[in-house]
């Protein structure tokens, strides 16, 4: 179903797959160019914007953030606002107050958090392209588990205006698509200076040329805890690129384990932070008994506005930031996030790319998530978080398919400003490897 004809069964394709919060009640594509959906943490005029949070039911914002503006700008049709883990605070989309999104391959199965409602409508929708938000992973990990490209430009390439934080120095939007080609098309779009955020001031001029990727190094500590499917198809990938002329080579980089404790730490700081404002008086619902004395009308309207992963989050940035324990945990976090950036600056001063699987596993079964405890789901993302941490661009390519046919996914990152080589490395690997469409049937 392409462009036109998949507006009208939009509520149809959603109620199997739930992949959007909100939808376009427009079924006529109109003069618009194309269509495309953007993750539910970027605000845009026409439909509510509640980060997967029941504290932001209601809110309908005044102003599109910028790379939805830009699309529109462009002649884009947003079609709907995607399902999302609560903030972003997850790895499976299962933390979501509005639903969980289904994977296309397997209904029973995870797309992937945080931008898992992204990756699936991607992954569904023909001819589509959807806007995600990565802060430790959220875009590579859906993208892996849903079987798209997926790619998170530099820190500060795309303006995070508009942008319902997490992390304020991690959060970066990002593209997927099953044709590689709309990262070419549409990377330009969303990317360039904007001065409603200095973090995109600083930036040079994207320049997606036609500089490949020659040379990459496989560090050994990121095959470690790896499932035998994806280290298979991952080994696979690597005669695939072997064949075509790209040099591997195995390096070692020991500072890679020390980015998911840094990542948790500074990651959780500020979203205690962020979430700080949401006490029912400016931000956020202010629908609790205001009778009450502020303490209690605050707890009353965070306790019911806040899912349990949020609450967990919060607590912990909170305590990392207290008196007596910032130097202690998150000052030192500080230093390792600047450890983990010389060890890849010291990779790319020898090779273009740094390669891993994206993810340890294919995606888990919802019964399985269910049994996981809060450390095995953050212990999941130990391959997406040190390039999310290091602020550097990275590309998901499908690489395999495991033994149920549940899609496995490569990370490729470059040095930052490099988005280039990871446009062309996807459209050059798109060549050399089949993938698979997942089967929609309704």
């Amino acid at each position: 179903m392409i462009g036109e004809e998949a507006l009208p069964r939009l509520k149809e394709i959603n109620s199997k797959y739930q992949m959007f919060r909100a939808m376009t009640d427009d079924k006529d594509i109109g003069d618009s160019k194309f269509l495309f959906s953007a993750k539910d943490n970027l605000t845009s005029m026409d439909m509510e914007t509640c980060s997967g949070s029941k504290i932001l039911e209601g809110y309908h914002p005044v102003f599109d953030a910028t790379p939805i503006a830009n699309m529109r700008k462009a002649g884009g049709k947003l079609i709907g606002k995607t399902n999302m883990d609560e903030f972003g605070f997850g790895t499976f989309s299962t933390n979501s107050a509005f639903g969980i999104p289904r994977n296309p391959f397997d209904t029973n199965r995870s797309c992937g958090g945080s931008s898992g409602g992204s990756a699936c409508a991607a992954a569904v929708i023909e001819d589509h392209v959807s806007i995600g938000v990565s802060t430790g992973g959220s875009v590579a990990c859906p993208a892996s588990f849903c079987g798209t490209y997926g790619i998170v430009p530099t820190y500060g390439r795309v303006s995070r205006y508009g942008l319902i934080d997490y992390g304020n120095s991690l959060d970066k939007p990002g593209l997927l698509s099953v044709d590689p080609k709309k990262l070419r098309e549409y990377l330009p779009v969303i990317s360039g200076k904007d001065p409603h955020d200095a973090t995109s001031m600083c930036q040079p001029d994207l320049d997606l040329n036609s500089d490949r990727i020659k040379s990459v190094a496989v560090p050994k500590q990121a095959l470690e805890g790896v499932s035998d499917d994806v280290t298979k198809a991952f080994n696979d990938a690597l005669e695939i690129l072997k064949g075509s002329g790209i040099d591997i080579e195995y390096v070692d980089m020991p500072e890679l384990k020390y980015a998911m404790p840094a990542y948790y730490i500074l990651a959780t700081s500020e979203a205690s932070t962020n979430l700080a404002r949401y006490v029912g008086m400016r931000y956020g619902r202010q629908d609790g008994d205001m009778s009450k004395r502020f303490d209690d009308y605050f707890t009353e309207v965070r306790t019911g506005g806040f899912g349990v992963e949020a609450k967990r989050r919060i607590l912990l940035g909170t305590y990392t930031r207290m008196e007596g324990f910032r130097d202690r945990y998150y000052a030192k976090a500080l230093q390792v996030r600047l450890g983990v950036i010389e060890a890849y600056k010291k990779v790319f001063a020898n090779h273009d790319a740094v390669l891993t699987p994206t993810m340890p596993f294919t995606s888990p079964k919802f019964s399985d998530i269910d049994k996981m405890t809060p450390v095995q789901n953050y212990q999941a993302d130990f391959l997406t978080v040190p390039t999310n941490l290091s602020g550097t661009p990275h590309l998901n390519c499908p690489c395999g398919y495991d033994a149920d046919g549940m899609p496995v996914g490569m990370q490729f990152v470059t040095d930052h400003w490099k988005e280039n080589l990871l446009v062309n490395m996807a459209e050059d690997w798109d060549r050399m490897f089949e993938v698979r469409r997942a089967e929609v049937s309704l």
